[in-house]
């Protein structure tokens, strides 16, 4: 197909497509004549890839090009694979040393050690986690972390149902692909339901006392 068709069936507008070939996010065309190029199912697929990452995971240029970097790499392992491809999906937050930072990160650190996972201490997501305890204790909310063990319950449900339903695409590229999509539209999909749940949740403990209920 032709990139006007590739724009058509993507959403995604010529130039931008151009960008995205520059940019080295999307592989570019075969050439069928020194001024046009044709383009195949690949392209489209890893155009909504890129908008995915972008639109709803709030990634940067940048940050997407590590990810299909990764997802193009046929010569690691598929586990390293996949760690490389969603690092870059995890926040990446910044504090001066002496803030807490260091204890927070030895409470994350025993908090891997205590459930077993695999799962490096010093990686980007257990290194946000830390960021964010330190957070809570700024906020005067250090006690909040009385409820971590049951968001590392959630957490482990969802991250095997996550593997779960990667494992069942055969393709290596698929694979990673629906690693990455599932982080990205898994986070966003998760976060809504958390809000919904809230929802239903303030509504039993403070809403009867709002519409003039009381303890039977």
């Amino acid at each position: 197909m032709r990139i006007g068709e590739l724009s058509r069936r993507t959403g995604v507008s010529v130039p931008t497509i151009k960008f995205y070939v520059r940019e080295g996010l999307l592989p570019a065309g075969e050439l069928t004549s020194p001024n046009q190029a044709s383009y195949g199912e690949t392209h489209v697929q890893r155009l909504r890839l890129i908008r995915a990452l972008l639109d709803v995971g709030g990634l940067s240029v940048a940050g997407v090009r590590g990810v299909v970097t990764a997802v193009d790499d046929a010569e690691q392992p598929v586990h390293k694979v996949l760690g490389a491809a969603t690092d870059p999906l995890v926040p990446r937050y910044e504090r001066e040393p002496g803030d807490g930072i260091e204890e927070a990160r030895k409470r994350v650190a025993g908090l891997i050690a205590a459930r077993g996972w695999h799962a490096d201490p010093s990686s980007p997501a257990a290194d946000a986690l830390a960021v964010a305890i330190v957070a809570l204790d700024d906020l005067g909310h250090g006690r909040f972390v009385e409820v971590l063990a049951t968001y590392a319950d959630a957490a482990e449900g969802v991250a095997r149902a996550d593997l779960d339903y990667v494992a069942r695409h055969v393709a290596r590229e698929e694979l990673v692909e629906s690693a990455v999509v599932g982080t990205v539209l898994g986070d966003a999909i998760f976060s809504s339901l958390r809000r919904l749940a809230h929802m239903d949740a303030s509504d039993s403990t403070f809403g009867r006392t709002a519409r003039g209920g009381g303890a039977e």
